[in-house]
């Protein structure tokens, strides 16, 4: 009970510090964690799943059942690999304007300021806003900019120099 009470304490001072608190949460959500310092963080995860976070990224895991199903991503990228999912189950990443949830996929998430944008390599991704909304479906290549407002999400093909730079700050 000890060791519970000290792991929430740890989380919640790391979080009000703005600390990246993956590497706090690891051993209570199943993820081990490599880091070199001043690189991309890489989370692996049970069932295969891969969370690379950029250096300075500050996020929050989220899980079900023992298992991560989601990333809470406040500032900066992360880049998620997710095995196929079983039943109806969603892995999702959920920033302050969007949520991107998948069954199995590869795709980037960037929140930066007051906009998200969400980048797809492989497989399919539905985006929406935060606050609703209809949804969109990015293929592989395509990437969607959400940004406070109500109009609808435009689905583009990212130019290869915007996804070259972002992969980049994930050390891909």
């Amino acid at each position: 009970m000890r060791f519970f009470a000290w792991t929430i304490c740890m989380v919640i001072i790391c979080a009000t510090a703005g600390v990246d608190v993956a590497s706090a949460q690891q051993s209570t959500k199943g993820c081990s964690s490599e880091q070199q310092p001043g690189a991309a963080q890489t989370l692996r995860c049970r069932d295969g799943l891969i969370i690379v976070a950029e250096d300075g990224a500050k996020f929050t895991l989220q899980s079900k059942g023992g298992n991560v199903d989601g990333v809470n991503l406040q500032s900066k990228a992360v880049l998620v690999d997710a095995p196929k999912q079983k039943d109806k189950n969603r892995f999702q990443v959920i920033t302050p304007q969007a949520i991107a949830a998948v069954r199995g996929t590869k795709w980037a998430v960037d929140a930066q300021g007051s906009r998200t944008s969400v980048l797809v390599l492989d497989g399919e991704v539905a985006v929406r806003r935060s606050s609703g909304g209809a949804q969109v479906v990015l293929s592989p290549g395509e990437g969607v900019d959400v940004e406070p407002g109500n109009e609808p999400l435009v689905v583009k093909r990212w130019a290869q120099p915007r996804v070259d730079a972002l992969l980049a700050r994930l050390r891909q």
